[in-house]
């Protein structure tokens, strides 16, 4: 509960971070103010995130940005269709002691070993690779050779996944993607951002971010998240939302069910109320109301739904779905 002084202050500072955070990140990526506070609030709540949108919209560049800000380490892993588990989780090697000549093998840890792990075009590798970051994103550790090693903490992944091209790439299948908390969809900039990056693409690419949190203050800013208070009407909305997504239920419309084979879990609902919490506390606010679970109910459920043949047919997509199951509440 935040009813302390500590807690309203520590919240404060929360508000007059995010905003220091969004300063510094307009330095080098114009617009994108939603795919941002997206971000923020995914992050504070300790979830993964999905990234969508077709090349050259700046998501690496947005991603690091973020990262410098945070003070976080930051890793990029390109996949690729010959890309190996080992080669993001980190392998055995057999090393040579010099001095005495005895050998031993070490641990030599991947690039997953980082506070923020860019997974650039996770659809491109086969599915063994996929598991093995999915697997790292459920336990916050790895095994190898029988010895378990804890990543680092915050530990956040960021997966893209190109819109277009599809032939010949590895869908995440609908059981991995519910693993990401968050799916965010990047779309092109406007007329007057455009221009100003067209203008000044080099001056954007060139400026040195500052960090403007420390890692003690996103531990204290994540557990404050937890602690933000929900009224029970804000609950059952979550709950409903999430209910009205599922064939079989009684809740969900004629209208909504000819468009679906398969909703959101549970995990679903506990996701909405989570991001409902960040979103208040990233505007403000003590307490989440409906605004923000249908705020949230868009990154949220968008890759949880499983569109009929009806829905590809008539090209309704998730979103739409979405809108109509926010107007019926």
């Amino acid at each position: 509960m935040i009813d302390t002084d500590k807690d309203v202050q520590t919240a404060q500072e929360l508000c007059k971070t995010v905003a220091a955070i969004k300063a510094e990140i307009s330095k080098r990526i114009v617009g994108q103010i939603d795919v941002i506070d997206d971000l923020l609030a995914c992050f504070l709540a300790g979830g993964h995130c999905l990234l969508t949108g077709v090349p050259g919209l700046a998501k690496t560049m947005l991603v690091q940005s973020l990262s410098r800000c945070l003070d976080l380490e930051f890793n990029r892993i390109q996949f690729t269709p010959d890309l190996m588990p080992s080669d993001i989780t980190g392998s055995e090697i057999l090393m040579e002691d010099r001095a005495s000549g005895r050998r031993e093998f070490k641990f030599m840890r991947g690039p997953i070993f980082a506070n923020i792990v860019l997974a650039d075009e996770i659809n491109r590798t086969p599915p063994k690779t996929q598991s093995a970051l999915l697997q790292a994103m459920q336990e916050q550790e790895i095994t190898s050779s029988g010895i378990t090693h804890s990543l680092p903490k915050p530990f956040w992944v960021l997966a893209t996944q190109n819109p277009v091209e599809q032939e010949g790439t590895y869908p995440l299948p609908e059981a991995q993607q519910d693993r990401f908390m968050f799916s965010i969809e990047i779309g092109y900039p406007d007329m007057n951002s455009e221009l100003l990056i067209a203008r000044n693409r080099a001056d954007y690419q060139n400026v040195e971010l500052k960090p403007v949190v420390t890692k003690e203050q996103i531990s204290t800013f994540r557990e404050l998240v937890k602690r933000v208070p929900v009224a029970d009407s804000v609950v059952e909305a979550a709950v409903s939302l999430v209910r009205a997504t599922r064939p079989a239920e009684k809740e969900c419309s004629d209208d909504v069910r000819k468009y679906l084979t398969w909703g959101a879990g549970p995990r679903a609902s506990q996701f909405l109320v989570l991001a409902g919490r960040a979103f208040a506390l990233l505007d403000g606010r003590p307490t989440p109301d409906v605004k923000d679970i249908h705020r949230a109910a868009y990154p949220v459920l968008r890759h949880r739904l499983v569109r009929s043949f009806h829905g590809d047919v008539e090209g309704v997509s998730t979103n739409d779905i979405i809108d109509k199951l926010i107007r019926q509440q």
